[in-house]
């Protein structure tokens, strides 16, 4: 199986072009084998490269732990530079179909090459019961975390300034966004299995610390749904833009900092969308070897 290599602000992923070869059997499994980082190619998930009848390609996702996710955010970017570079679709902007629906992308070629990507991620969904969370608001803004879910005597609490509220969104996945002092404090190991796996979140959640530095700027951590920690997460950037606004701790333009580089975000008044505009860079191509 040939694949290639791509990374959207550290947010790596092993690319699979089903246009010019047979989609894998099994692609979950698939995933959970080339993800591993000691014994397989190494990455956050395995995203396939499709044909498509309503765009110019679809996009299917897999976590590393192989469950299917509904978007990726740092991935649809890489999947836009493929398709161009690669020449199946040499046109912008390109419309790619993904478990959220079929989106825009804007491309920013360099010689040729698309270096960064801006994506119409569309509205983001804030009704509870579709992002999904079982807490019992219309809209999950600034709620105190159920009694009992974190230990707030823990002293990184005090030491991060947590506050023990949370805000939910969905880019078409869920995201829970919380604010601290200092996210660099935050165990982000120990701590995101126990919020991703709440009760409160039927279908686990992607988790989000943020740390404002001021209205149009903020620092992220995140620990994925099915991944980990991971250096970047795209819908969840969008979410954090979104949760900012709603929790009036952030303008609609944010610049987000993430382990693995930034990213621009902007929840349009006009017409509700979120923007973000990030870089795709191609990393390396390769065979693997295994049955697929």
């Amino acid at each position: 199986m040939r694949f290639t290599k791509m990374h959207g602000c550290g947010n790596d992923y092993v690319y699979v072009d089903c246009f010019r070869q047979r989609p894998p059997v099994d692609p979950a499994a698939l995933s959970r084998v080339v993800s591993d980082r000691h014994f397989g190619i190494g990455a956050d998930g395995l995203i396939l490269i499709c044909p498509s009848d309503r765009a110019d390609a679809r996009m299917r996702m897999f976590n590393a732990d192989g469950s299917e996710a509904e978007m990726c955010g740092n991935g649809i970017r890489c999947v836009a530079k493929y398709v161009f570079d690669h020449g199946l679709a040499r046109k912008s902007p390109l419309m790619i179909e993904t478990g959220r629906g079929v989106l825009t992308l804007e491309l920013e070629t360099v010689d040729g090459k698309v270096a960064h990507v801006r994506v119409d991620m569309g509205e983001p969904i804030l009704e509870a019961a579709s992002i999904p969370t079982t807490l019992a608001a219309p809209r999950v803004v600034n709620e105190l975390l159920p009694s009992g879910l974190l230990d707030l005597g823990q002293p990184w609490v005090a030491e991060s300034g947590l506050e023990p509220r949370v805000t939910c969104v969905s880019m078409g996945n869920p995201h829970a966004v919380l604010y601290c002092r200092d996210v660099a404090k935050v165990p982000l190991a120990a701590v995101g299995p126990v919020l991703e796996h709440a009760a409160i979140f039927p279908r686990r959640s992607n988790v989000h610390f943020v740390q404002v530095h001021h209205a149009g700027e903020a620092t992220m951590r995140t620990w994925e749904r099915g991944s980990g920690i991971t250096l970047a997460c795209g819908t969840g950037a969008c979410a954090v833009c979104v949760a900012g606004v709603l929790t009036e701790r952030s303008a609609r333009r944010l610049l987000a900092h993430l382990p693995g580089g930034d990213l621009r975000l902007h929840w349009s008044e006009s017409d509700g969308r979120v923007y973000m505009t990030g870089p795709a860079v191609e990393v390396f191509h390769g065979e693997w070897p295994g049955t697929t």
